[in-house]
């Protein structure tokens, strides 16, 4: 069995230093909210926090909890913003019913998903409203295009500019082509949530073990609960909510959400995948030996459903060590081994299938973003880091991304031998 858990590993260090840098420089605008600035209102923020969630999970996560604290942004002074765009999208389904498209915006937090009550798992901003005509209605909404943890915008920026060698983005981005993509771990949905926003062309499926996990997400983060599947692969809920369809636009309906053992799932599909993002660690802090074992039915099957010409797998991995070496691979859990393990079976086990694999650093936090990825065509290394160069900047420009893809992509890249 599969358990989910990433933990974000934070330097001493880095923490006192976003804190000298929150309290004594001058305030500066940044465009984009999840920046690593704002870290400390979600990373302890103490008495303000406020748990909104929590159950015991019998899948090896512990106590799994949700735990709420003040956002600064957006301002208070900028909410009407919001609430006019959900009138104005209420107003476009029901349009013999303007009169009742008035919403009022409570405000904004960050809302962390924890393991016994220690672990981060992920952070979401998630913005909380209600329509006047009904004062206890209260939604939640995820926002879609937050990445509030480092390591999260480290495997977009890596993967996206990685698949992009050999496979048209911009087509997926106007909806002209599909790309599919299956995401191993949920959590809080961030990942799937922004991919499936900022790509319309995106259909994702997502697997996730721990149907705790699941609840804690659709229940007290924002994530859409359109998109949880049955096992027959129809959905749970048979129509989407009129809130669903106000503040998702679609992208609900591209979310396909599982519970469901990684193996087993990959095992049974007869899909090909252009992407897939592998963040699964167990409750031990492990990343299951059936995910990078060499000889394992989850690889081999990876490995048959990952498209033949450009393909890409981004791994979330995270070391032990506060400091590490960048003149070497990262050594953490089973780190070399898991890199390894899947340039062999993507890559050398496949006859005639070029490509590379590479691991970059995550800023501010030990984690490690492993690629691999079938695009790099005959490619040497030196060409290889030019068109990731290259195509980060492409793919920040098509996705209208407001971080910079190159910032994680230059972060001590190192190729996989």
């Amino acid at each position: 069995m599969m358990h989910i858990k990433t933990r974000i590993k934070l330097k001493v260090s880095s923490l006192s230093y976003i804190r000298r840098l929150t309290t004594s420089s001058p305030r500066r605008i940044i465009e984009d909210e999840g920046d690593w600035f704002y870290s400390s209102e979600w990373w302890d923020s103490g008495d303000d926090e406020n748990t909104v969630f929590r159950a015991v999970s019998d899948k090896g996560n512990g106590v799994v909890s949700v735990v709420a604290s003040p956002s600064s942004r957006p301002t208070e002074n900028q909410w009407y913003k919001t609430a006019n765009w959900l009138g104005q999208r209420y107003a476009e389904l029901h349009p013999r019913n303007e009169h009742n498209a008035c919403f009022r915006v409570l405000g904004y937090q960050w809302r962390t998903l924890r393991f016994n009550d220690d672990t981060r798992q992920s952070t979401a901003k998630v913005m909380a409203a209600f329509k006047e005509s009904d004062p206890g209605s209260i939604f939640l909404m995820q926002e879609p295009h937050c990445l509030a943890v480092p390591y999260l915008k480290s495997m977009v920026s890596a993967g996206l500019a990685s698949l992009s060698c050999n496979y048209d983005l911009l087509s997926s981005v106007y909806a002209k082509n599909t790309m599919k993509v299956l995401c191993i771990g949920h959590g809080g949905g961030s990942l799937p949530l922004f991919l499936a926003s900022k790509i319309p062309g995106a259909i994702i499926d997502i697997v996730e073990i721990d149907p705790v996990v699941i609840s804690a997400s659709t229940q007290a983060m924002g994530f859409p609960s359109y998109s949880i599947m049955k096992q027959c692969g129809d959905r749970l809920h048979p129509k989407p909510t009129i809130i669903d369809e106000i503040l998702w636009k679609g992208v609900h309906e591209r979310l396909n959400l599982y519970e469901s053992d990684a193996e087993q799932f990959i095992t049974d599909r007869t899909d090909i995948y252009d992407m897939v993002f592998v963040d699964a660690y167990d409750g031990d802090d492990i990343f299951p030996h059936k995910l990078w074992d060499p000889d394992s039915v989850f690889l081999k099957a990876v490995g048959e459903r990952l498209h033949p010409d450009h393909g890409t797998v981004v791994v979330n991995l995270h070391s032990d060590m506060d400091i590490v070496d960048e003149c070497i691979l990262p050594m953490g859990k089973y780190v070399s081994q898991v890199c390894k393990a899947y340039k062999k079976v993507l890559l050398d086990d496949f006859g005639g299938v070029c490509g590379s694999a590479f691991t970059v650093h995550v800023p501010w936090v030990c984690n490690t973003s492993l690629v691999v990825s079938r695009g790099f065509r005959n490619s040497t290394q030196d060409i290889v880091l030019n068109d990731l160069i290259s195509k980060s900047l492409e793919v920040e420009n098509t996705l209208n991304l407001s971080f910079s893809c190159l910032q994680y992509i230059k972060t001590g890249l190192i190729f996989v031998d």
